[in-house]
């Protein structure tokens, strides 16, 4: 009894090790296995869809940071421009809007400094119109070459794919023979290519709507934020 308490307690102390040991091989045969697959899918095509989705993610790595940074409270920056301009403060308005970052104040600052000109309301509306069309230029920027990567990742796997069949019929051509084992090799090539390039593709195209998301909200909230800057301008206005 004592010796089978013992052999019990081993296993029990042992059984981490195991677990982690257990682990550790299952995370290096999973990396092994897309080794494979990428060898067997042909270095030249898997590469190409390879560099498709780090080009890809590249750019949805710098859009997701720029569109982070153009996020601010845009309800608090509106109150601040309004109290400033109900007391008759432009100077302070245009203060506060040059401390902020992001395409809403931006808009708040060029509008600003027109009202301080003394140009008319006309003008500053004109303005406001111009600069939103500019920042939501900026806000959509470089999404053409995610939406360029999305379209490339299957397109080059379909290439892989017709290359991987003409293989498949070469091989069936020097055998002479039409049997599984002759064609098996093309048809893998085919098949890998064609499922890297679509996954990629899934990839990106989700990020893709996620930053598409992102540009429709700050692009509403610029209009609403551009609406209650006219009205507290036409405030100003009539007061002067």
């Amino acid at each position: 009894m004592k010796k089978l308490f013992v052999t019990l307690s081993a296993i029990a102390m042992m059984a981490p090790v195991f677990a982690q040991e257990a682990e550790a091989e299952v995370s290096k045969s999973f990396h092994q296995v897309l080794k494979d697959y990428f060898i067997d899918g042909g270095p030249g095509f898997m590469s190409l869809v390879a560099i498709a989705l780090v080009l890809g993610v590249a750019f949805v790595v710098e859009r997701i940071i720029y569109l982070n940074l153009s996020e601010i409270n845009a309800k608090k920056l509106v109150a601040k421009v309004e109290d400033a301009l109900e007391a008759n403060n432009v100077d302070e308005a245009i203060e506060i809007a040059k401390k902020t970052r992001g395409p809403i104040a931006a808009i708040y600052t060029q509008a600003l400094l027109r009202l301080k000109d003394g140009q008319s309301l006309e003008d500053i509306d004109k303005a406001v119109t111009s600069y939103g069309a500019l920042q939501s230029g900026y806000l959509e920027k470089n999404l053409s070459w995610i939406t360029l990567f999305i379209a490339a990742a299957p397109s080059l796997g379909f290439l892989g794919t017709a290359v991987g069949m003409v293989q498949a019929f070469d091989d069936i051509v020097k055998a002479g023979d039409i049997s599984p084992t002759v064609v098996a090799s093309g048809m893998k090539v085919a098949l890998i290519t064609t499922i890297g390039g679509i996954i990629v593709a899934l990839v990106l195209q989700i990020f893709y709507n996620y930053l598409l998301s992102k540009v429709e909200a700050i692009v509403s909230d610029m209009e609403d934020a551009s609406i209650s800057l006219m009205d507290a301008v036409i405030k100003y206005s009539v007061k002067k």
